[in-house]
């Protein structure tokens, strides 16, 4: 089915480091989003605002220009067409908008005016306004009234209001223009300098002697926490990439239950997911259920009507003995496959609805 609506292009993005915005090009077929969304990292996870999740390459990095562009598997034709603005320049009081993911949060738009058309900061031109700006906006869009795009959203200065920031379409278009030929199956840097594309490690542009960015081509490393709770998810059948959230923190379905893992006072580390809905009447049997040891060695416990299933662990003790940290891989596994059967039970047996975080089309 086509999408209409033009905020349907835009997605979220999501890694080990945290969270921010991408757009998708359909005459160009890539996402669009800030270099230092994507820093250190040559896959992410992007997701719609349906939350559906596909796996993104990162396919070339501009740091001088804060601008990179992602490349997904899939067919994404039935998304709208984001029309770039023609326009050399925005205008004072031009009314925008900003769309995105803040702080992580679902999606949101926020409405603003240009304070200034032509704003340096450091070394490029951005465009300032007055519109809601925070983290995890960077990488997203702002249109005009048009629909049109005529700049990429760059997070506001910090602890300072109504001021943000975005890239101008024809910086966009600087990089857009030169890529017909790029391959979309691997990571390259753009020099700033020649505009030349570089898919190996160097210091220096090979075609100009440019200086290149000195972290353009690292890559961020796991943490030995993070690369074993991977190692678990992925055992579950699901791929870590999509499951991030952010530092050592992920959400992801099995089944029909939303599994959450994150550290918890930098001590502790906690598998859950909220399966059911207290019913509305005769609580008993059910509480008397919650409150056995029918499901050790995890907890179920309540927060309000909300049933949680949930396993925790202190980190040290992963690391401490290897047999050991085996069988707490084997424990948080095998978590995620009692939550999904746990919730079809407390609902055949107890009456307890589904909570609304599971999956109602459950694979």
């Amino acid at each position: 089915m086509a999408h209409n609506n033009i905020f349907d292009a835009v997605f979220k993005v999501n890694h080990a480091g945290g969270s921010g915005t991408c757009f998708y090009l359909k005459q160009y077929n890539v996402f669009v989003t800030n270099y230092h969304v994507v820093e250190g990292f040559r896959e992410v996870g992007i997701q719609d605002n349906d939350k559906n999740s596909s796996l993104a390459k990162v396919i070339l990095v501009n740091p001088s220009k804060d601008i990179a562009l992602l490349h997904a598997d899939g067919d994404f034709s039935a998304l709208p067409e984001i029309k770039l603005s023609d326009l050399p320049e925005t205008t004072i009081g031009e009314k925008i908008k900003v769309a995105g993911y803040p702080y992580g949060m679902p999606f949101s738009v926020t409405e603003g005016t240009i304070s200034a058309p032509k704003q340096l900061m450091g070394n490029n031109y951005l465009i300032q306004t007055d519109a809601a700006v925070n983290p995890g906006n960077s990488g997203g869009p702002m249109f005009n009234e048009q629909q049109e795009l005529i700049a990429i959203t760059v997070s506001k200065i910090k602890d300072a209001d109504n001021m943000g920031f975005g890239i101008p379409i024809t910086t966009l278009k600087e990089v857009l223009e030169k890529i017909a030929e790029l391959d979309k199956t691997s990571f390259h840097v753009q020099c700033n300098s020649c505009d030349a594309f570089i898919s190996t490690k160097e210091d220096y542009c090979p075609s100009c002697g440019e200086k290149l960015s000195e972290k353009a081509f690292d890559t961020r490393t796991l943490t030995d926490l993070a690369a074993f709770c991977e190692d678990a998810i992925s055992q579950m059948g699901i791929n870590p990439i999509l499951a991030r959230q952010g530092h050592e923190y992920w959400k992801f379905h099995k089944g029909s239950s939303e599994i959450r893992m994150f550290v918890y006072s930098n001590n502790y580390f906690f598998c859950t997911s909220p399966i059911n809905i207290l019913p509305k009447k005769d609580l008993e049997p059910v509480l008397n259920y919650l409150l056995s040891d029918a499901v050790k060695p995890y907890q179920l416990a309540l927060d309000e009507n909300q049933i949680y299933i949930s396993y925790r662990v202190f980190i040290g003790d992963i690391f401490v003995d290897k047999k050991y940290g085996d069988e707490i891989k084997t424990n948080i596994v095998n978590m995620a496959m009692k939550a999904d059967e746990l919730d079809n039970f407390l609902n055949e047996e107890y009456g307890c609805e589904f909570s609304q975080y599971a999956k109602q089309e459950a694979e």
